[in-house]
């Protein structure tokens, strides 16, 4: 975890790593800034922009907390290292799923070779799609952390299809990003976001599933104040910090 900031290592270490995405494709300056502003008051670990230089300078201006942009670009993630990010992260697919687009094993690959070989000093996150069966999602997690990924991020909230209401139903719909982090984790050495779908409620599971880190976007990204997104954020912190309070005491 050579490449990560301070912060960010210690959080993944301890298990209790809270990113707060904005969206891949989310470029509406004032969404983003209570994103940002949100994260940092409630006690977020870092945060996840689209790629765009004024979205970086938003995001800097804003918040005092490491910085990752996403993008599926190579040459996008360099231009957002350029402009003062701290983490890029090839993934955070699933505003491509509705489009039609799906990433193959080769695809990621490749991608992450060439981001890799253009950062060779900057952190990577890559996302595993959960289109892929879960066996070979594992397999590619292997083959990233193989290549110099430095965590590896899992996905699914867009694939599963709640039937019940509450808890039950947040559960239903994180259950395919859960179960890909408990399979990655024991499969890798590097630490696993778990993300996608996630809430308060599903946040402790992905840590007590093995990942070190949760990803949440639409649970705070959707909402309409930053006061809102806050409490949110709030939430997350203290379910997280919870969870691990716990497994300290077991």
């Amino acid at each position: 975890m050579s490449r990560l900031p301070i912060t960010l290592a210690n959080a993944f270490s301890r298990r209790s790593a809270l990113k707060i995405i904005s969206g891949l494709q989310n470029f509406d300056r004032d969404s983003v800034k209570m994103v940002v502003q949100a994260a940092d008051r409630g006690g977020a670990t870092f945060v996840d922009i689209a790629a765009d230089a004024e979205l970086i300078a938003i995001a800097k201006a804003n918040c005092s907390l490491p910085i990752c942009v996403s993008a599926v670009e190579s040459s996008k993630l360099v231009e957002a290292v350029a402009n003062g990010v701290d983490i890029v992260e090839i993934g955070n697919y699933d505003s491509f799923y509705a489009q039609g687009r799906v990433f193959t094993t080769d695809e990621i690959i490749a991608l992450t070779q060439e981001t890799r070989a253009l950062l060779p000093h900057t952190a990577i996150s890559v996302t595993v799609p959960h289109t892929l069966p879960l066996d070979e999602q594992v397999t590619l997690a292997e083959r990233l952390e193989a290549i110099g990924a430095d965590i590896i991020q899992t996905e699914g909230g867009t694939s599963s299809a709640p039937t019940h209401a509450g808890v039950l139903g947040a559960i239903e719909k994180a259950s395919p990003t859960l179960a890909a982090a408990h399979a990655i984790s024991r499969a890798v050495s590097i630490p696993v976001m778990c993300a996608s779908g996630l809430s308060n409620i599903t946040a402790p599971m992905a840590i007590a599933a093995g990942a070190s880190g949760v990803g949440v976007g639409s649970a705070v990204n959707q909402l309409n104040d930053v006061v809102s997104m806050i409490a949110t954020v709030r939430a997350l912190r203290e379910a997280i910090n919870s969870n691990v309070a716990n497994q300290a005491i077991v």
